[in-house]
């Protein structure tokens, strides 16, 4: 088991760890002299749970989490350790409503990887996968990065992409990668049923075995000069297209 410890830190992240799982709480360290009704509700339900809640100063605080980012409160917690295919499946079926997926394939920015992981947390996806290979794994800037959301939504790392998407077309989710030049926009799919959305990595976009592998090809239509999205951004743009079909189903 990891023991790779961070910093949560602010009362967003530090409710998003406890909603989760309390017990990957290593410390809790609040600013002394500042009240904030938002962090004293937080330590009341810390405390009851048997949680250790330090009080120190501002300067002390700002010193031990190298940040002065926290907003008077900030947590200590273990890393979790990432998920397999066998994990993400058994999230699928599980699902209550059609899965959605966020799958990059090959992305090596810890500060994209912490953000698509936030947007997806956002839209109401089930997990992020990623390959174990050449990309970023949960690290803590991609923690923090995700403004905490690294500590809710689960990150599945799978040994083999093109595999993983097989197992899930198996399971009854349907792939759909982005590709700049593919024929079909994004806006004319049909985007209700179980879904798992393929990003390709910073620059080289999608691998040609992870293209192959996917069912459809779908494009963000944008202005002309203007090559590509931010995959952070590009992502959100696929996610809440989405989100806005299946609110918009009757």
């Amino acid at each position: 088991m990891s023991t790779e410890s961070d910093w949560l830190l602010g009362p967003n992240a530090v409710e998003a760890q406890l909603e989760t799982d309390p017990t990957r709480f290593l410390e809790i360290v609040v600013e002394d002299g500042k009240r904030n009704p938002r962090v004293d509700a937080l330590v009341q339900q810390l405390r009851q749970l048997g949680i250790a809640v330090q009080r120190v100063p501002r300067a002390q605080l700002d010193k031990r989490v190298a940040s002065d980012r926290h907003q008077g409160i900030a947590a200590r917690w273990r890393l979790p350790e990432g998920l397999d295919e066998n994990d993400l499946l058994a999230l699928i079926e599980n699902a209550t409503t059609p899965a959605l997926i966020l799958v990059l394939d090959g992305v090596q920015d810890p500060h994209n990887l912490g953000a698509c992981i936030r947007t997806a947390a956002a839209a109401g996806a089930l997990a992020v996968v990623v390959p174990k290979d050449r990309a970023v794994g949960l690290t803590p800037t991609v923690v923090r990065a995700s403004a905490g959301m690294a500590a809710k939504l689960p990150l599945v790392r799978v040994t083999n992409l093109a595999r993983a998407l097989e197992r899930l077309k198996k399971a009854g989710v349907w792939i759909g990668g982005a590709a700049g030049e593919a024929s079909d926009s994004l806006y004319r799919a049909d985007l209700k049923g179980p879904l798992a959305i393929v990003m390709g990595s910073e620059g080289e976009g999608l691998r040609e075995l992870t293209r192959k592998t996917c069912d459809f090809l779908w494009k963000i239509p944008i202005a002309a000069g203007v090559e590509s999205l931010n995959v952070s951004v590009a992502a959100g743009v696929f996610l809440f297209e989405v989100v806005r079909q299946r609110q918009s189903r009757t």
